[in-house]
């Protein structure tokens, strides 16, 4: 079964844990994940400058991770990374910002990204508020 999965929730809601629980599953149980798109304030889990106390567990470096090593297609909401400063080499160039905070393994890009995943998976679910 193909799956398209949607994170709204930020790193501190514990909706981002539960959704990388559950693509975790996804894939150990042999199916699929077509795509992984991260909107609103799950956008914040693509930042390379967020910092967790040392007695927290660091949900970004955990999606990271999983990302990679799974080779997995994670779409960041280019509008929302926009709003929320979350910007890649690109969009730091073409803003004129000083520092780019995103980059591999996500890709900013349109909602766009969503419909086209939904349209190709069995199952679509979303995750936070």
């Amino acid at each position: 079964m193909k799956f398209a999965i949607a994170l709204l929730a930020g790193p501190q809601d514990p909706s981002a844990r539960t959704a990388l629980r559950f693509a975790q599953a996804v894939l150990a149980s042999g199916h699929q994940i077509t795509r992984l798109f991260f909107y609103r304030d799950a956008v914040h889990l693509a930042s390379q400058l967020v910092v967790c106390p040392r007695d927290e567990a660091d949900i970004c470096a955990e999606w990271r991770d999983f990302i990679q090593s799974n080779g997995l297609d994670a779409v960041v909401c280019i509008a929302a990374a926009l709003r929320r400063g979350v910007l890649d080499e690109a969009e730091a160039d073409r803003w004129d910002r000083p520092v780019a905070n995103s980059g591999m393994p996500w890709e900013l890009s349109g909602l766009g990204q969503w419909v086209d995943a939904m349209q190709e998976a069995d199952r679509a679910l979303s995750f936070g508020t």
